[in-house]
């Protein structure tokens, strides 16, 4: 299967100063366009974010606030941009649930209507998704070298996952460090260890589950009405907010959080 047929593909990938659409914004994009004739041209360009870069992005994409203060801003490229991307099918990793949404919004800054409507969207995170499942029935299949029978079953799940985690102990126990993933210097040799490898905490999370984030040093909101707001901003102009968080179901963290912010107290970046 060719990539193209008459219509040229943009695959694309966009690095921000952070996930939230609402307030983040792009400091580099990358494109490589096919054309219909195969051939392919590629662009990268740094970009002013008009707003600080936050520390927890630049560890992520290395990019920081000097490499890009003399970088244009999105609206200076924003026409020329458009133009460029007008009539083509789009393509990346993951593109739909972040990249074509954080574009699109950063088109809209700029008064410019940009649409994945009308076009073929190609996503290799979507196919490795549905062609490398990540559920039991598939880690039995990997780790054990057998079919599942009855799977969703209570009692042969629970003796599946039993398998797989003892295939999995005996697998990478014994596996080179040059093996593993980037991100894994060294696998878990003791219980101790095992557990806080499977419990960890996303490090821009202030709560366990991140309804509250870190940016530039500072708890940020990051759902609901007040997303991308910090905390204290939030607890000075609208407590209300607050008051209904302690009232709702959420963790006891978060609540504790929302109540130490309402006396005056917030969290300290470790």
């Amino acid at each position: 299967m060719k990539l193209t047929d008459n219509v040229p593909l943009i695959f694309f990938d966009l690095e921000t100063t952070g996930v939230n659409l609402f307030v983040d914004r792009i400091v580099e994009l990358s494109v490589i366009k096919i054309m219909p004739d195969g051939t392919r041209e590629t662009k990268t360009r740094l970009i002013n974010p008009e707003m600080p870069i936050p520390p927890e992005a630049t560890a992520v994409h290395h990019i920081s606030d000097e490499d890009v203060k003399d970088a244009p801003t999105f609206r200076q490229i924003a026409h020329s941009l458009a133009i460029y991307f007008e009539g083509c099918d789009l393509g990346g990793y993951n593109i739909g649930k972040f990249d074509i949404p954080m574009l699109t919004r950063e088109f809209a800054r700029c008064g410019i209507q940009f649409s994945a409507a009308g076009r073929r969207i190609f996503d290799s995170f979507t196919i490795f998704c549905q062609m490398e499942p990540r559920n039991l029935t598939a880690a039995y299949k990997f780790f054990c070298g057998k079919k599942l029978e009855g799977a969703h079953g209570a009692a042969a799940d629970a003796q599946a996952s039993l398998e797989v985690l003892e295939a999995q102990l005996e697998r990478y126990s014994t596996m080179s460090p040059d093996q593993f993933p980037e991100t894994i210097t060294t696998f878990p040799q003791t219980l101790d260890e095992l557990h806080a490898f499977c419990n960890q905490v996303n490090p821009s999370n202030v709560d366990k589950n991140g309804r509250f984030k870190w940016r530039n040093g500072e708890a940020v909101v990051s759902f609901g009405r007040h997303n991308g707001e910090t905390l204290r901003e939030v607890a000075a102009n609208a407590p209300d907010f607050l008051q209904w968080i302690i009232r709702a179901d959420f963790d006891d963290d978060v609540k504790q959080i929302a109540q130490n912010a309402l006396r005056g107290k917030f969290p300290v970046h470790p």
